[in-house]
């Protein structure tokens, strides 16, 4: 009996001097899409985009269908100004799940930034359509009926999202304003 507790303190003993000394190493676990993805997200709200990008690509390369992680990856694309990039991540999120209506609003915006506004205007449509509360969708709307002088349908978003008692920003009511010539 006493042996077999000396063999036990022996071996205990040799594992913990090679745990020390750095032979024996602690297997970390290793991280899953989500967790990459948030990461991500944390790096994002800080601006940090490329460590962003970074985690993003690692939660997608672990889960290729993980819609939410190309999503901010794209979002994180247009903040940088590479709107083709944001572009392919957001129809890749819809191709993995066709009624995300912020990824049409957001590739509607990457759209408008590129100066395609009729793929913009069609892209709040149909993130309006599918969820006709969005206030998002309809001032992004606004702002690319704006670039094409539709200053009336501009207005009609502008006052849908003050229906749905969101804000426009005061510096876009004034630029509309003039342009339209209306003091309303």
């Amino acid at each position: 009996m006493k042996r077999f507790e000396i063999s036990r303190f022996f071996i205990m003993f040799i594992l913990i001097v090679l745990m020390f000394t750095g032979c024996v190493k602690e297997e970390k676990p290793s991280l899953d899409a989500t967790s990459f993805f948030d990461r991500g997200f944390a790096y994002q709200n800080k601006g940090q985009y490329d460590l962003a990008i970074s985690n993003f690509n690692k939660a997608i390369e672990i889960n290729p269908r993980f819609a939410e992680a190309y999503y901010n990856r794209g979002i994180a694309y247009r903040k940088k100004g590479q709107h083709d990039k944001a572009i392919s991540d957001y129809n890749k999120v819809i191709e993995i799940n066709p009624r995300f209506a912020e990824a049409y609003n957001n590739r509607g915006i990457a759209y408008d930034k590129k100066g395609q506004y009729d793929k913009a205007i069609s892209d709040f449509n149909k993130a309006i359509e599918i969820n006709p509360r969005d206030a998002d969708a309809y001032r992004s709307r606004a702002v690319a009926y704006f670039h094409i002088k539709k200053y009336e349908k501009a207005w009609d978003d502008v006052h849908k999202v003050q229906n749905l008692k969101a804000q426009v920003h005061p510096g876009f009511l004034n630029a509309l304003r003039q342009a339209s010539g209306r003091q309303k």
